[in-house]
């Protein structure tokens, strides 16, 4: 009797439940990642079918090949090969009983993901938890992210989501792709949050819990912010554009729930009650004394000023003397030269590049872009502080590029005039933005050596928007800090080894490790001489 020849495509069935079990490993291990929170893709249900798909394929051919090779099946579980597979199936076991175990660990309370960092870094803060678990409706955020990473941002705000029991979702959105969607939500500059709940909206300047719980704050609670701009002396008009409007800083302040005014001084002869902060957008003719006596009461009250003067030559100031920038020096220790910043960074030495920030500063703790400042002037902090005032320089040009601040004027008038360092100009790095805080009161000065930088024609410039609105929110007190529990990081420091050590290891690893693998081939080789 002939013997029955097997059919080679038989063990098709088994290849293919071979390959969809490979395929199911992979996409538990993706699924593992997405229950720690390593991993968020765009379409996890895509996952979840994938691997069901796996795993029945993978059973599916298992049971064909099984009824088209039964004897193959019956040789492979009670022959040599079961003995000798019988290690390779144990592994194979162990390792799907990790991914089981852990997958099990990381979504057995879907509202708390395990945290497996020492110091819990990945961890939502209670207050920011207490806030999510009672959102009275639908929060959404828009993170506005083109070149800036922003994996940070997602895990962020993936965390949030798991927290809110249904109450909080995100999405992204690149600016530089789609800067319609950017300019109608207020975003100015990379790496913004934008919050929507119940047709209101916040924007959070950076990914940072404390800063989003701010902007959900806000828009949880809202409250009448009013800043007023001054007018009256040739300011930059917050309703016109191009080069002497501002009408790009008043939408964006609007869009994050500022009301936005004008104030006549000279008129009105008083500041609002309502007022936050008073803006003087690049005046052309000097404050007089009176205004600036309201102006210097109202900050010492409590009030803040954000103050953007231009060098003299580009107003119409002429001889007449300036009370605002005299009080400014002599109250708040903050000095505009009278001269015009010359920086050879920049392709236009006019313009000025604010390359340097101050970290510790709420205004530019969070920038990230330069920002460029058309023909500034250049500021002085008193190095002694005024009793009961602090006073900080925010930003300045590069101390790696050459920037002085020239003071013949004569080359503003002349085409293509050369200017050079002389010894009445000052050298770099000038200070281009300065503050100063009363310390009793709170009130508080933002000083800009320019006001270019912030109107229609360059806000949408680099960092330009995003520094002007930061003065804004820090003049009006949106920077409170919070009283939020933060985990600190563990501090670990290595120290290297010592001699001593040094010499354990090298003879730990030189002499003793390959000694004893060298003694148990010796002593393998004399038991099997004996033994003949």
């Amino acid at each position: 009797m002939k013997q029955q020849q097997p059919n080679r495509y038989n063990k098709i069935p088994l290849i293919i439940s071979l390959i969809s079990l490979i395929a199911a490993v992979l996409l538990a291990l993706v699924k593992g990642t997405m229950a720690l929170g390593m991993f968020t893709p765009e379409n996890p249900d895509a996952i979840n079918l994938a691997l069901s798909i796996s795993a029945g394929v993978t059973i599916l051919g298992l049971a064909v090949y099984a009824m088209l090779a039964p004897d193959s099946v019956r040789n492979f579980l009670t022959g040599r090969q079961a003995r000798y597979g019988s290690n390779a199936i144990i592994m194979i076991l162990a390792f799907v009983g990790i991914i089981i175990v852990a997958n099990y660990l990381a979504i057995k309370n879907p509202v708390e993901p395990l945290d497996l960092t020492e110091d819990k870094q990945n961890t939502l803060s209670p207050e920011m938890v207490t806030v999510l678990e009672n959102l009275p409706g639908k929060m959404t955020a828009t993170g506005y992210y083109s070149q800036i990473p922003r994996d940070e941002a997602q895990s962020l705000l993936e965390n949030m989501k798991v927290n809110s029991k249904g109450n909080f979702d995100y999405r992204f959105v690149d600016p530089v792709a789609d800067p319609l969607a950017a300019k109608n939500a207020g975003v100015t500059g990379d790496g913004k949050i934008v919050l929507d709940m119940g047709g209101r909206r916040e924007i959070a300047d950076y990914a940072d819990e404390s800063e989003l719980l701010r902007a959900m704050n806000r828009l949880l609670n809202p409250e009448a912010r009013t800043v007023y701009f001054l007018t009256g002396h040739g300011e930059r008009d917050i309703n016109g554009s191009g080069q002497t409007g501002m009408s790009r800083a008043r939408e964006t302040l609007e869009n994050k729930n500022y009301t936005v005014k004008t104030l006549n001084l000279l008129a009105d002869n008083r500041i609002p009650e309502d007022a936050r902060a008073v803006i003087i957008a690049g005046p052309m003719q000097p404050l007089t004394a009176t205004e600036v006596g309201l102006l210097n009461k109202f900050a010492q009250q409590g009030g803040a000023l954000v103050i953007m003067e231009d060098p003299i030559p580009f107003t119409d100031f002429g001889e007449a003397t300036d009370p605002l920038a005299e009080s400014l020096e002599r109250v708040w220790g903050i000095r505009l030269r009278n001269d015009f910043v010359v920086d050879t960074a920049s392709t236009t030495i006019q313009n000025a590049i604010g390359a340097s920030y101050n970290p510790s500063h709420p205004v530019t703790n969070a920038m990230s872009f330069v920002t460029i400042f058309p023909l500034a002037r250049s500021i002085e902090v008193a190095t002694q502080l005024s009793e009961g005032r602090s006073q900080a320089s925010l930003v300045e040009t590069s101390p790696e590029s050459q920037a002085w601040g020239e003071t013949d004027f004569s080359a503003l008038e002349e085409n293509n005039a050369t200017v050079q360092l002389d010894p009445e100009d000052t050298p770099g790095p000038l200070t281009l933005v300065a503050a100063s805080e009363d310390l009793a009161s709170d009130g508080r000065v933002i000083v800009f050596g320019n006001s270019i930088f912030a109107s229609d024609e360059a806000f949408d410039a680099y960092g330009n928007g995003d520094l002007f609105v930061s003065a804004v929110d820090w003049a009006a007190g949106d920077d409170a800090p919070l009283d939020i529990t933060i985990n600190e990081p563990t501090q670990r420091t290595f120290l290297p080894p010592g001699q001593i050590q040094w010499l354990a290891i090298l003879l730990g690893s030189v002499c003793i490790l390959p000694g004893l693998v060298l003694g148990a081939g010796v002593w393998s080789w004399i038991s099997r001489k004996r033994r003949g």
